[in-house]
């Protein structure tokens, strides 16, 4: 397990704490949706972090191609109709490079700066000319709006019991996830980036923003600097 990540409930739990029988579960929302109005129909995407194909399935359904990279083998396992490549994002070097690179699951808010960086150094060196990088980053009230909880229309609940500093601009979170048979877990460390920080960590990576594609600014389009 990844030093301060701990998950707990039924299944098999990766380094970082999540649960794979969990995320088998979760809804995906409308994030597909949000990525298929924001690039070109039928493009090849990259997908770093897949997890069990929450999001790749239904971005299949919609007539992309995806390249799905998760660094768990219990993950990518549940994943159907896609190429899989088992491996961590930082450590990721395909040679290859593809129309649509994302970044989804909040994960440039890991606590790690250097596993932020190789993330987005991968982001950058995958996408083709004339491509773009969608990242998925944490709402601005995401660290202070606690405890909250989320009642899914599937039924299950999701909560987010606690934000405790751990230094360095680092916060440990809790969250627990309900469901009428079983209940999971999860504790990780995340980083809080306004909005200049966030544009100048993808700056750092030779990345631009071109448009906050949601209100809340959770989902991002960006592009190589010029």
């Amino acid at each position: 397990m990844r030093e301060g990540h701990e998950g707990t409930g039924p299944g098999a739990i990766t380094p970082d704490g999540c649960a794979v029988e969990l995320y088998s579960r979760l809804a995906v929302g409308d994030a597909p949706d949000i990525i298929e109005a924001a690039v070109p129909a039928g493009a090849h995407i990259l997908e770093l972090g897949s997890g069990v194909g929450r999001m790749t399935h239904p971005l299949l359904d919609r007539g992309f191609t995806v390249t799905a990279v998760d660094e768990s083998a219990e993950m990518l396992e549940r994943v159907r109709g896609a190429r899989t490549i088992r491996s961590t994002i930082e450590g990721l070097d395909l040679g290859e490079k593809f129309d649509v690179v994302m970044l989804a699951s909040f994960l440039v808010n890991t606590g790690d700066v250097e596993v932020r960086r190789g993330m987005l150094r991968t982001c950058a060196a995958h996408v083709a000319d004339g491509g773009c990088v969608l990242i998925q980053r944490e709402g601005a009230d995401y660290h202070s709006d606690v405890p909250r909880e989320r009642v899914d229309p599937s039924g299950y609940t999701v909560r987010i019991v606690s934000v405790e500093p751990v230094g360095d601009g680092v916060n440990s979170v809790r969250a627990e996830y309900e469901f009428p048979d079983a209940s999971w877990a999860q504790t990780f460390l995340a980083r809080p980036l306004t909005e200049k920080q966030f544009e100048e960590a993808l700056a750092e990576a030779g990345l631009e923003v071109t448009e906050y594609l949601t209100e809340d600014g959770v989902w991002v389009r960006a592009v190589p600097a010029t």
